[in-house]
């Protein structure tokens, strides 16, 4: 069911009620633009900087019109947030996404269809959802939002295939019912893509991105050493609290441990931590808590939290986009904020650039190789499968069956088809052979955008603008808060003092291996080092692959030291090894040495 009836109102009217109901005095331009046009039933695409309050543009019509407002959004945390101050405001909201319970999210469901709620917030993976599927059918709809509208764009910095089917449901809707679409983060090939997608005489409202309240530094170094002897000397002299980001879960640990040892407060944060611990840590965000939050770069969005008062950057992102989307979390405020980005330019022994490796291999990873797209394609020829007989028939990974799955209906090659109440994919008669075409002209613009990255390291002019101008907003004015205009640049100074604590750390920091069970007796162990933590991974792939010899000494006393830490007080029978698939005695002549030191019997069966 859809609702026509749109409240026809002046701004002044608006704002009445603006000041009654959210306790702001006005509307900005754009957004009034946006709820005017939103009133008149228009399709609008609204990229406004990160902080500027696009939520209002959807949240205030939604209180004005009949009906329930769908929010798309992949952001829980935001959900969770709005809906908390929604609610506060006596505006009933709510939202249905993994981390309730199925019986919780089946009660918002039926009260959006009974017309209890007023928002509702929805994860877009929840349209695969049958009862999803039936609900909205039944909701008397006013609107429907796209947040992170970028995310519906191939194109996009985070695209994720599941989205488009957001596409699906506005497609069916009438001309005249009002769509939004909102992103910080758009270029103009994005720009087009959503527009393309949600169509129909879209109106685009693209706002300036510039923050002048950003002070951007890059600080270039030789180690991921030096830029832990950096934070160890000068992180404590910053103001305030904020997050420092890293490239992997492991370097969230590392760091915040390396932080610890300093007596300076920090914590980890990243997607492998259960829903109750990721809602502790932001809460311990917004109550500055820690001095820092070390975090991939799964912290920050959707978090309403205006004086993060730097970003640090351990690692370089693949693209300008990605940068300035996390960099926008910070200093929403206006205040003064450090914007501060680390870059490793060393060369490994093939030449490639230390802190250029984990964004190639995200890029190079994004999609499967050609050869698992035709192995699937094959093996749909014999009969259709689910997603997990798919996965184990074709011997690939769950996440890559949903990607190929939304690329093989894209080129009409499979369709997602019901077989006895389960869904399955049917390969098409007649099917057209598969396309790689987009394939690699994704990765190439991928692989731009990161050149466009590096550009950002190197370049000698304004750090802001470049930013700005990539992302579409040519605002002709001159931007000085940067280390390349009017700023005193950040650099590296040695600290032997630091260097030796830090390779005392290194020595002693064993992390621990999670794998404790209560229907098991299986305690967690330890590890020596983490593969790709100081030289431990050069020194492995080398024994391994490069006839290197025996593992060194250093990792025998690191394994040993490891070892009386966590267990030197347990006796043990028997000590085993998994042998290689390759590297011949390597593994076994290890444990030999190892057996040998704590005197347990060694088993090589």
């Amino acid at each position: 069911m859809l609702t026509k009836q749109y409240p026809g109102m002046n701004r002044d009217q608006a704002e009445t009620k603006l000041r009654a109901l959210f306790g702001f005095q006005r509307f900005y331009d754009e957004q009034w633009e946006t709820i005017d046009r939103i009133f008149k039933g228009e399709r609008i695409l609204l990229i406004q900087k990160t902080g500027f309050g696009k939520s209002l543009t959807y949240q205030f019509p939604a209180t004005q019109m009949e009906g329930v407002t769908v929010i798309f959004s992949p952001l829980i945390a935001l959900m969770r947030d709005q809906v908390q101050a929604l609610t506060k405001k006596g505006i009933y909201a709510s939202y249905v996404n993994s981390e309730q319970e199925p019986e919780e999210n089946s009660r918002v469901l039926q009260e959006a269809i009974s017309g209890k709620i007023k928002v509702l917030y929805i994860a877009p993976e929840r349209q695969e959802n049958e009862e999803w599927q039936e609900a909205v059918r039944k909701m008397k709809l006013a609107m429907v939002v796209i947040d992170e509208a970028h995310t519906i764009s191939q194109w996009g910095h985070d695209f994720r295939p599941a989205f488009r089917r957001i596409v699906n449901l506005v497609n069916i809707l009438p001309q005249e019912f009002p769509v939004l679409a909102t992103t910080a983060t758009a270029t103009k090939r994005v720009q087009t893509d959503i527009e393309k997608q949600i169509g129909r005489d879209v109106v685009t409202i693209r706002g300036e991105l510039l923050r002048e309240n950003f002070e951007l530094y890059v600080i270039k170094t030789r180690s991921e050493d030096e830029k832990m002897i950096w934070l160890a000397k000068h992180l404590p002299n910053i103001e305030g609290s904020g997050i420092i980001y890293t490239g992997t879960r492991v370097k969230t640990e590392l760091y915040s441990r390396w932080l610890e040892k300093l007596n300076i407060s920090a914590t980890s944060y990243n997607a492998g931590l259960d829903g109750e611990s990721r809602q502790e840590v932001e809460r311990g965000l917004m109550g500055n808590r820690w001095k820092a939050v070390i975090s991939t770069n799964a912290l920050g969005m959707g978090i309403d939290k205006p004086d993060i008062r730097f970003i640090i950057h351990t690692q370089i992102t693949q693209s300008p986009i990605h940068y300035y989307q996390e960099i926008g979390r910070a200093g929403r405020d206006g205040k003064r904020t450090k914007i501060i980005l680390f870059y490793n330019d060393t060369k490994d022994i093939d030449g490639v650039t230390e802190d250029l490796k984990l964004p190639y291999s995200f890029i190079n990873g994004g999609r499967p190789p050609e050869s698992i797209y035709l192995k699937v394609i094959e093996t749909l020829k014999i009969e259709p499968m689910g997603f997990k007989q798919l996965a184990m028939a074709a011997n690939i990974k769950l996440s890559q069956v949903r990607t190929i799955k939304a690329d093989l209906i894209d080129q009409g090659i499979v369709k997602e088809v019901k077989y006895a109440g389960s869904k399955k994919l049917e390969y098409q008669y007649n099917a057209p052979d598969l396309n790689t075409r987009p394939f690699r002209e994704l990765r190439k613009a991928k692989m731009d955008e990161l050149k466009a990255m590096r550009d950002y390291v190197h370049m000698k002019g304004s750090r802001m603008k470049f930013l700005c101008d990539f992302l579409g907003d040519k605002n002709p004015r001159i931007h000085t808060n940067c280390d390349n205009t009017n700023l005193i640049p950040l650099k590296v100074e040695p600290s032997p003092a630091l260097e030796s604590k830090l390779r005392r750390f290194r020595e002693n920091y064993f992390p621990v291996l999670d794998v404790e069970l209560k229907s098991t007796r299986m305690i967690n162990g330890v590890a020596a080092s983490y593969y790709g933590v100081s030289q431990v991974g050069a020194v492995i792939h080398r024994c391994k692959y490069e006839n290197g010899g025996d593992f060194p000494d250093f990792l025998l006393r690191s394994t040993l030291r490891a070892f009386h830490k966590k267990l030197g007080k347990i006796d043990f029978d028997i000590l085993l090894y998994v042998p290689p698939t390759e590297s011949g005695d390597l593994v076994k002549n290890f444990a030999n040495k190892l057996a040998g030191i704590l005197k347990i019997p060694l088993s090589h069966k």
